[in-house]
């Protein structure tokens, strides 16, 4: 994966929910979505790669258990470490081959 921006404060964390399987949690389980795809990558299904700052966790974190039914539904947030950990040399794919998108900055 190519570095990011180099900023010792963000890390990268892999997001991933299951949200209970009924009209209101299809409600819920698309605004989550939403909310994840605005702060990373979607990598698969229900799962995204984000690379956040302490304060753009709190605010995820946040704005998930206000979606979320916390008894029916479970967001897992995993820190991976820093942005600049070369982390996909210890991934394996399989099947289908994924490649994380790399970010640029324009200035």
């Amino acid at each position: 994966m190519a570095r990011r921006s180099m900023n010792p404060t963000r890390r990268l964390y892999l997001c991933t929910y299951d949200v209970l399987a009924t009209k209101e949690g299809d409600k819920r389980r698309t605004k989550l979505y939403e909310l994840l795809l605005d702060h990373g990558e979607h990598v698969q299904y229900s799962v995204f790669l984000c690379e956040l700052s302490p304060t753009e966790r709190v605010r995820l974190v946040g704005d998930a258990r206000r979606i979320l039914n916390e008894g029916e539904d479970q967001l897992l947030v995993l820190d991976i470490g820093p942005e600049t950990f070369e982390w996909s040399a210890r991934l394996d794919c399989l099947g289908k081959t994924w490649t994380p998108q790399v970010r640029s900055f324009i200035v």
